[in-house]
C-alpha cells in the first residue's frame, strides 16, 4: 500500500476530491494547513509574524491506496489541481509498511457496555 499526500490551493480541493471519490477511491482526509506555494492572488496571503515569511492556508490531501492505483490516483490530482500557475502544488508518494484495521466492538463487548 501506498499514502499520497498532496498540498494544492484550497480553491481547487473540491474538483480533486469529487474526481477521486468518482474513480472509487476512499480513505481520504482534508487538513488545513499553513504554507509556502504561491498565492493566487493578494487576498489568498497572509503573512506570519512567528515564520517571518508570506504563507496561505493550503489544503493537503491524504489518499492511501493500492499501489497499483498510484498512477492512477496522482494523474487525478495533477489534472484537477492545476491553476494556471507553473507551481500549483506537491504530491509525495509514500510506502506504508503496515496497515493496522482498528475494528469496532464485539457482540459481547458490546452486550457488556448495555
Amino acid at each position: 500500500m501506498k499514502e499520497i499526500k498532496a498540498f494544492i490551493h484550497r480553491n481547487r480541493i473540491t474538483d480533486v476530491v469529487h474526481a477521486l471519490k468518482g474513480a472509487g477511491f476512499g480513505n481520504l482526509c482534508i487538513s488545513d494547513v499553513k504554507g509556502m506555494l504561491k498565492a493566487l492572488d493578494n487576498k489568498e496571503q497572509d503573512y506570519s509574524v512567528e515564520l517571518g515569511t508570506a504563507i496561505i492556508t493550503e489544503m493537503k490531501l491524504e489518499l492511501v491506496c493500492d499501489e497499483s492505483r498510484i498512477d492512477e490516483a496522482t494523474q487525478l490530482i495533477q489534472q484537477n489541481a492545476r491553476t494556471g500557475q507553473t507551481d500549483a502544488g506537491w504530491i509525495y508518494v509514500i510506502d506504508i509498511n503496515q496497515a493496522i484495521k482498528i475494528e469496532g466492538l464485539t457482540k459481547d463487548e458490546s452486550d457488556a457496555m448495555k
